[in-house]
């Protein structure tokens, strides 16, 4: 990294020993770096949420918040796990390094710390922070272009959330992986983020589709996975944009394709979308009740169409959901607090 590149990186250092925190600033700062230096792990978890920094570099033993503490809480929020976290010690111990790779530590550095060293480490590690951000901005773009087209149907608001919040519910019911979940999550809002390519008076036509304007229509999933192919991390969210309109009998499109050869996410995302749509307004029906929903798709599963178990435990995961929210409701009634009715959209 060029000194005209380290002028905008933003270096945040941790260490309860001021002469700790002056060598590194000393290092740092003639570079073009700029360097905040707090003395225990409280004051760099506050320094995080509160700035923009491209590097932690964390001591292991300080007050309060240990090295390690600060680097599991990091690591644990979605808004700053991105950020490289070094820590440095003067722990031999394999225990103490385990401890820390199990905290989600980028990288380690022993004391005393030696200059070459840290320099590396540093522009090794701002180089692939600058690649995360470039991957976090291509992905921003992509759920800002897929929650655009959903704006402009007004029967379809807050289902991209939806679709994201109860797709990885059911996940979770179901025991699948992290990963699986996260693609689940982030399939929720690009989905449908092919229909840019559909004209709007398809789109949002408010009676049945000719057959030239479905074929159309039916590109949507190939589109939009020719949109997110690029990104590497959109790997497991690819199949579940190109098949969240097959069915299990093979009937559906675009690909035809039949029983296990759905992936489980797919299946998943698909089930939780036709529930969702069959529970909200349209231009040509009103929103169904859940039991009405749930009679149908019972329908449906029948004639082969849907994952008859995964349909059980969306069915179960939403009954839970509707008496927990009974009960919360009747203590607060209970109490004298007064709620107010959800609406359907």
């Amino acid at each position: 990294m060029s000194s005209t590149d380290a002028r905008f990186a933003h270096i945040l250092v941790a260490d309860d020993s001021a002469v700790n925190c002056e060598l590194l600033s000393d290092i740092l700062e003639p570079l073009g770096y700029k360097v905040t230096a707090v003395d225990d792990g409280d004051k760099a978890l506050r320094v995080l949420h509160q700035q923009p920094v491209d590097v932690a570099l964390l001591d292991v033993m300080m007050p309060r918040r240990t090295g390690f503490a600060v680097c599991q809480a990091v690591k644990a929020d979605p808004a700053l796990r991105l950020i490289p976290v070094v820590l440095i010690t003067g722990l031999s111990k394999v225990e103490d390094r385990i401890q820390g790779i199990e905290c989600g530590a980028d990288d380690f550095l022993n004391k005393p710390v030696r200059k070459e060293e840290l320099l590396a480490r540093v522009r090794s590690l701002l180089k692939l922070k600058h690649f995360t951000d470039e991957l976090e901005n291509a992905e921003t773009v992509l759920f800002s272009l897929a929650l655009s087209i959903e704006g402009k149907d007004p029967y379809t608001g807050g289902h991209c959330e939806r679709l994201s919040k109860y797709s990885v519910a059911l996940a979770e019911r179901i025991g699948l992986p992290e990963s699986a979940r996260v693609a689940l999550r982030r399939a929720g809002t690009v989905h449908d983020i092919g229909k840019v390519a559909v004209p709007e008076q398809i789109l949002l036509k408010p009676g049945p589709l000719t057959a030239d304007e479905r074929r159309i229509m039916e590109q949507h999933p190939i589109v939009g996975e020719r949109i997110c192919a690029p990104l590497r991390s959109f790997r497991d969210v690819l199949p579940i944009i190109r098949h969240h309109h097959e069915k299990m009998d093979g009937s559906g499109y675009p690909d035809g394709l039949k029983g296990e050869q759905i992936p489980i996410t797919v299946r998943v995302m698909t089930i939780v979308d036709i529930y969702d749509s069959l529970t909200t307004n349209r231009s040509y029906r009103r929103a169904l009740s859940p039991q009405e929903a749930f009679r149908i798709l019972h329908q449906e599963t029948e004639r082969g169409w849907w994952d008859a178990e995964l349909l059980e435990n969306l069915e179960m995961l939403l009954q839970g959901e509707q008496r927990l929210a009974e009960s919360s409701t009747a203590v607060e009634q209970g109490t004298g607090m007064r709620t107010i009715p959800a609406t359907g959209n």
